[in-house]
């Protein structure tokens, strides 16, 4: 099959060395004599002129150098384009590179663009606004963007985040109507995934499959008890939570669901966040699953 790809890198994601990175994909893409051209990404995240591009210029692949927020912005301005999108992790969390298992390692990413398989995979929508990672509300938009903005990540780093926050942050009323349920719950968090981790090996939600048409939804609600606060923390960080049976159950303070549907009245206005990033917060959120809403290059 004829290819034509295109690379868009992130001047400003993470913290590598883009020269490096130029160079590694004039190379080893040269040496296939596969046409390509490289490109700066967006600085406002607006991709209106890619439909075009791709189009005119018959490129058939489209390969984001640079992190989930990068991601997130092409992704969204190219649903329902038959173009493939391929992933060189350059952010600072990876969070849908590492869950599509895509090596961090430049040459082994590259590898995955010219010999991987694309494949469908879900994003979901926040209200209005196009998701593909997870996104979150009350203290996890907070300790979300603050871990993927650390030097030193980690289970350590993310429990440390999480009990600052956790220290000076309230909890927050939420009506939550699923799968023909309405419940109530006083939560420090929700965080509803697609992927299965905030990235850097930290899983919110291990059993999320990225086509599974399904999201995956964890409800972190008030404890009082500083140890059992730690260990779901701790739960959380190694990837052990484990999905409720009954959602009337009382359980140690966590609620683990899946849907394809799920309606948040928030009163509180609790903040909000997109793939790790800030949004503004809103009374209702419906967030909903788009089956197949990309292709993904992947090993």
């Amino acid at each position: 099959m004829h290819r034509n790809l295109l690379f868009l890198i992130n001047p400003i994601s993470g913290t590598r060395n883009k020269n490096r990175l130029t160079e590694a994909i004039t190379t080893e893409t040269s040496k296939r004599n596969i046409p390509f051209q490289i490109i700066p990404t967006a600085i406002e995240g607006k991709y209106d002129f890619l439909e075009e591009k791709i189009l005119e210029e018959k490129i058939t692949d489209v390969i984001i150098c640079g992190g989930d927020g990068s991601i997130n912005h092409v992704a969204s301005a190219l649903i329902g384009i038959n173009v493939n999108i391929g992933i060189i992790p350059m952010g600072s969390g990876n969070g849908l590179a590492f869950a599509a298992k895509i090596p961090f390692n430049i040459f082994k990413a590259l590898d995955v663009i010219f010999n991987g398989k694309a494949s469908p995979i879900d994003g979901f929508y926040v209200n209005d606004t196009f998701g593909c990672m997870l996104c979150g509300l009350g203290f996890d938009a907070h300790v979300a963007h603050e871990f993927l903005n650390q030097k030193k990540r980690g289970l350590f780093t993310y429990i440390k985040i999480s009990l600052r926050h956790f220290f000076c942050s309230k909890s927050y009323p939420f009506k939550v109507e699923v799968n023909n349920n309405t419940f109530n719950a006083d939560a420090f968090f929700i965080s509803i995934a697609n992927s299965n981790q905030y990235g850097n090996y930290v899983t919110i939600a291990p059993q999320a499959i990225l086509n599974d048409g399904l999201l995956d939804v964890v409800i972190i609600k008030k404890r009082n008890k500083i140890l059992t606060v730690i260990s779901i923390l701790k739960q959380i960080g190694l990837g052990k939570i484990q999905p409720c049976a009954d959602l009337f159950k009382k359980d140690k303070g966590v609620y683990y669901f899946q849907t394809n549907h799920i309606i948040i009245q928030n009163p509180a206005l609790a903040p909000l966040h997109i793939d790790g990033e800030p949004v503004e917060t809103q009374h209702k959120i419906e967030i909903k699953i788009l089956p197949n809403a990309f292709k993904l290059i992947q090993p």
